[in-house]
């Protein structure tokens, strides 16, 4: 039997690393099935062996800088998931808190060295300053000092760590550039008189304000993978944290933990349930739209199977439990959830790639040029041959590079929130620019996700005196559709009356004595059940059942004086939102787990010709796969618990605000205010980012294509370099700031 091993791994910092660690581990023998959850951080494999050297492998990846977390992998695979969590948990947060605690260090001296270096440009401020030009750069060498060698270490030792190898990453970018710039200061600072130049110029906040401004990226990356595990780790929280079981015929309390298959569970109003089973006494309405993005709730009687954490209305029944935890239904969505977001492998960015040639091209020439000097001119000295090595270095130096994505996202996320768009990350941003295909939910995202009366007709009475005894005795009903029918006869200011007596009908409606009279409310059923005759108004019935709206009859003293409909109506604004998505190209499509009528009529409101009806969460995970092997980009919409597997599996998850935590935690963008027009303005956001992110690039590489060959021959002394290079920063941040003005 194969033991399946799931460790935290610390360390990754881009799409390279995972694949490195992948290789690295599958080379072990007797381990297959390597996989790397990037979003998690988390490695898992499985092996045939009866014991494993997991010091063998935590020592084979810590010679690449990864910190296997061995400790973590003695937990049991029988452990509930909640328990192992808390581990996991633990590190992640040890691993943020040492990262915001260098990030806040480096703020902490980068903001003097920065304002100093700035001020220092301004004759006013050096008369008033009470130092000279060499003691303020010993002043800048001693606030900087401890940002290089505390903060920025991880960089250089990461970096040290892919030269071991002979690779390169964004780390070495932000090492070599950092260095180049601390070196040189330091080395002019300590000693002047071996600098035969004209310009002494130093580069201290170059080196600190990149490594600070480098941190606070990584720092809100990391933020939001601790948000994408949240959506897991609330879904878990859905289930009760006891249940009450039949014993010897008595009923006991126990821990959730504790229950085991085919023990009778009772469940009372307003329960969750807690295990998969099968009714074996009793009836109830049990609300599922968690499971099937069903709105109204589903009626249940003997031999009618229920599901974890679906919640009991208002009936009382027993059920024999058939699966519990990862077997049932729920701990399947779990499973899926979080194998989604392990298969969801992040977009390498633009600049990580060419940062894999530009670093080792860039120390090359440095390298080239320098020789060039020494070995052609030496006339020239060494001086010279240096700090021509290190102007190349430092107009080079990544600063507009690595501003060139992160000041577009931040005025284009700052534009998105005015807007009522959420947006979780830059990669989500930059992809949802490609988006081929919109997928919505159905209930809670086209609708509004709850029953309001859309029809009240009155046969033999005026309007008002029907929904008078209909609300009235919807009153004692704790189900949907009676607080839809109480909730708009309250509102129309109707006086309720006195009920004498009360009785439910699971799965056909309710009876009671209203001001003295006998009132029924049901389905064709329960009027047929009573023997009350209902052809006066099964016409207006059956059309209003065609037009897929739950349609009740109202019967007073056995005479049938109403119907009232009721219908999960659609939003306001998703018409439209549909009808830009075609204009832009993007095929919209809905995939719901409501039923087939149901499903078309709001497909033909809304003007949605591809559709899907009475889907399970696996099963909209399944065709949300199969578009994006056809080379789709998926954009998937939905507000419910059933959704977050394909939020998650989807390129881009778009929640409603309005709907579940689970949903909000699993996707990429939220719409706050609900409104699915926010989807069009969220793509047309990306794709004017997108365009600002390119021309940043342009910026940032057309003063090192013209800069380099100019430091290489002795024309660009590192002062001039550094206004260069300072130039293509000015411009990265102008061109990202005219995003303000853009509509979307």
């Amino acid at each position: 039997m194969n033991k399946k091993f799931n460790i935290p791994v610390e360390g990754m910092t881009c799409a390279s690393c995972v694949a490195r660690v992948e290789k690295v581990v599958g080379k072990v023998e007797g381990i297959k099935n390597v996989s790397v959850n990037f979003a998690n951080e988390k490695l898992s494999f499985e092996t045939d062996k009866n014991e494993i050297d997991l010091n063998f492998i935590a020592k084979s990846l810590g010679e690449y800088g990864y910190k296997l977390k061995i400790d973590e992998a003695q937990i049991p695979v029988s452990t509930p998931t909640e328990e192992k969590s808390v581990f996991a948990e633990k590190s992640q947060d040890d691993f943020y808190q040492k990262l915001k605690n260098d990030f806040l260090t480096s703020l902490v001296f980068t903001v003097p060295v920065f304002l100093l270096s700035m001020l220092m440009d301004f004759n006013w401020f050096r008369q008033i300053w009470f130092f000279d030009t060499i003691d303020t750069q010993k002043i800048l060498l001693i606030l900087s000092t401890p940002v290089m060698f505390i903060p920025a270490k991880r960089f250089f030792i990461a970096s040290w760590n892919s030269l071991k190898h002979f690779s390169t990453d964004m780390n070495t970018l932000v090492a070599v550039g950092t260095s180049a710039a601390y070196g040189y200061s330091a080395f002019i600072t300590l000693f002047p008189q071996n600098i035969h130049h004209s310009s002494q110029h130093v580069y201290f906040e170059t080196a600190v304000v990149i490594i600070t401004l480098i941190l606070m990226g990584r720092l809100l990356e990391n933020r939001a993978k601790k948000k994408s595990s949240d959506a897991i780790k609330k879904l878990l929280q859905l289930k009760p944290k006891s249940a009450k079981v039949l014993v010897d015929g008595q009923i006991q309390e126990i821990n959730i933990e504790n229950l085991k298959p085919e023990q009778i569970v009772v469940i009372k109003p307003g329960d969750k349930i807690p295990a998969d089973g099968i009714i074996v006494e009793g009836s109830s309405s049990v609300d599922e739209s968690m499971l099937t993005g069903e709105s109204n709730p589903i009626e249940k009687s003997v031999g009618d199977k229920v599901y974890a954490a679906t919640i009991n209305i208002n009936g009382s029944f027993n059920f024999r439990i058939t699966a519990l935890d990862s077997n049932s239904v729920f701990g399947k969505i779990i499973k899926l959830a979080e194998d989604a977001q392990g298969s969801k492998a992040p977009i390498q960015k633009l600049v990580d790639k060419v940062a894999g040639l530009f670093v080792p091209a860039v120390i090359a020439f440095a390298l080239m040029t320098f020789l060039v000097w020494i070995i052609f001119f030496p006339e020239r000295g060494f001086n010279y041959a240096l700090v021509n090595f290190i102007a190349v270095l430092i107009v080079a130096c990544p600063c507009a590079l690595g501003l060139a994505t992160p000041t577009a996202i931040m005025v284009g996320t700052g534009i998105g929130a005015r807007n009522g768009i959420l947006i979780k990350d830059a990669e989500s941003l930059e992809i949802a620019n490609k988006i081929s295909r919109v997928i919505f939910d159905k209930t809670g995202t086209l609708t509004h996700g709850y029953p309001i009366i859309t029809d009240v007709v009155s046969l033999f009475s005026d309007e008002n005196y029907l929904l008078q005894i209909a609300a009235t005795l919807e009153m004692k009903s704790e189900h949907p559709i009676a607080k839809a029918i109480t909730k708009y006869a309250l509102n129309k200011k109707i006086e309720l009356l006195i009920v004498n007596s009360f009785k439910n009908f699971s799965g056909f409606g309710i009876s009671g004595v209203v001001d003295g009279k006998p009132i029924l409310i049901g389905n064709q059923k329960l009027m047929q059940e009573f023997s009350i005759d209902e052809s006066s108004g099964l016409e207006i019935y059956n059309e209003l059942q065609h037009q897929a709206k739950t349609t009740l009859f109202v019967a007073s003293e056995n005479q049938i004086v109403g119907i009232i409909a009721v219908s999960d109506d659609i939003k306001e604004n998703s018409k439209y939102a549909i009808s830009q998505l075609k204009k832009m190209k993007i095929i919209p499509t809905m995939l719901t787990g409501d039923n087939e009528i149901t499903a078309k009529v709001v497909a033909d409101k809304v003007g949605i010709e591809f559709y899907k009806s009475q889907l399970m969460p696996k099963d909209k995970l399944s065709f949300i796969k199969e578009y994006q092997k056809n080379g789709e980009i998926i954009a998937m919409v939905g507000d419910g618990i059933n959704d977050s597997p394909a939020l998650i599996q989807a390129d881009i998850g778009i929640a409603i605000g309005t709907g579940t935590d689970v949903a909000v935690e699993s996707a990429d963008i939220t719409l706050v205010k609900g409104d699915l027009f926010g989807v069009v303005k969220a793509i047309n956001l990306s794709k004017k980012t997108v365009t600002a992110i390119k021309q940043n690039l342009f910026w940032a590489f057309i003063y090192n294509l013209i800069g380099i060959p100019l430091a290489a021959f002795g024309l660009l002394n590192p002062m001039i370099a550094a206004l260069a290079m300072s130039l293509s920063s000015v411009s990265v941040i102008s061109n990202s700031l005219r995003l303000r003005n853009s509509k979307i």
